[in-house]
Parts: structure tokens; C-alpha cells; sequence
């Protein structure tokens, strides 16, 4: 199997996730705009997650594209990460629904945790590919994003016993540092 397999099975699943995200969306009873303002949790909720999953799936695209040999071990990894991102949506319509409450925050947030550390294990995994390959090495080994990442996830999943806004700051934050999509592995393909 090539890696172009394992990525359009891992777009269909993506896409899949935003459209059961959405779908949680219900049509509110009134007919003007002060009808839509109990939507308010559930819309930041789904608008967290979606930003997060186009995150994954920007970065599991140029991830994707350094993978020398397909295997099962990437295959299993590729599950894994796509696991913990099917969770999402069941997470997001929680939080929504509770208006942000302690524990489906904290629930959010564990599974980001988790979804960040099965990406950090498919990118080593691809990383041993080229273990030759300096320039991909090297760019991967400055990974400062995927390093705080984890641990922003882990104080906002604990944090939200104290104050699930404050969960929603952090949530904020990793979503603003990776925006901006990683350009360590198009610049190693470039140096190639």
C-alpha cells in the first residue's frame, strides 16, 4: 500500500468527523436572531474543533508526504491518531451541551492530549524512516509546537476544574500556535 492510500482513507475520516460535528448543530424553535443565542456554546465548541481537526489534517498531509515505506506499524499509528480524533465530535457536542462544564472540558481536553501524542508517535515512527536524511531529522528534532502542545492540553484538561475558561484560553492558544501550518516538513522536501 502506498501512503497516498492512508491518506485519502484519513481525509474521508476527517471529513466525516466535521460533518457529525455539525450535524450536532439543531434548528432552533424561534425564527429570529435571539433564537440562535442558545447555539452560542454549542458554535464555539464546534468552531474549537473544527480548527483543531483542520490543524491535524493540514500537518497529516505534509506528514504523509515524508513517508518512505508503508507498514503496518504506520498503518496502526495512522488508527490510532484517527481514533482519538473520532472522538471529537462526542466531545465537542458534551461540552456544548453543558456549557463548558468542569468535566466534559477536562474530557476535551485528554483527548486532544491523546490525539497529540498518537501524532508525536506516527512522526517519530515516519522520522526513523530517514534516519540518514539530516535535513528532515533536524527539522523534525525543532518540533517546539508538537513539545508544548501536550503539555498546554494536560494543564487545560486540569484547569477546567478550576475555571473551564480558562481551559478555553489554552485550548485558544495551541489552536493559534498552529495555525499557521508547519513548514519544517515542506522546507525538508525542498532541501531534498
Amino acid at each position: 500500500m502506498k501512503a497516498n492510500r492512508m491518506e485519502a482513507f484519513s481525509d474521508g475520516v476527517l471529513a466525516i468527523i466535521i460533518t457529525i460535528m455539525v450535524l450536532e448543530f439543531k434548528v432552533p424553535e424561534g425564527h429570529n436572531w435571539e433564537a440562535l443565542i442558545g447555539l452560542g456554546p454549542k458554535l464555539l465548541s464546534y468552531i474549537f474543533s473544527f480548527v483543531y481537526v483542520g490543524i491535524y489534517w493540514n500537518n497529516h498531509h505534509h506528514l504523509l508526504h515524508m513517508v518512505r515505506t508503508m507498514n503496518g506499524r504506520l498503518m496502526w499509528l495512522n488508527l490510532l491518531l484517527l481514533f482519538w480524533l473520532s472522538l471529537v465530535p462526542f466531545t465537542t457536542a458534551w461540552m456544548g451541551e453543558s456549557h463548558f462544564a468542569a468535566t466534559p472540558t477536562a474530557l476535551y481536553g485528554l483527548i486532544l492530549l491523546l490525539a497529540a501524542f498518537s501524532y508525536w508517535l506516527l512522526q517519530r515512527t515516519i522520522s526513523n524512516q530517514h534516519a540518514g536524511d539530516s535535513s528532515f531529522v533536524v527539522a523534525l528534532g525543532k518540533d517546539w509546537k508538537g513539545k508544548l502542545s501536550p503539555l498546554l492540553y494536560l494543564v487545560a484538561a486540569l484547569s477546567a476544574y478550576v475555571s473551564p475558561w480558562i481551559s478555553g484560553c489554552f485550548f485558544v492558544l495551541v489552536a493559534v500556535i498552529w495555525f499557521v501550518p508547519d513548514q519544517r516538513i515542506a522546507n525538508a522536501l525542498r532541501e531534498r
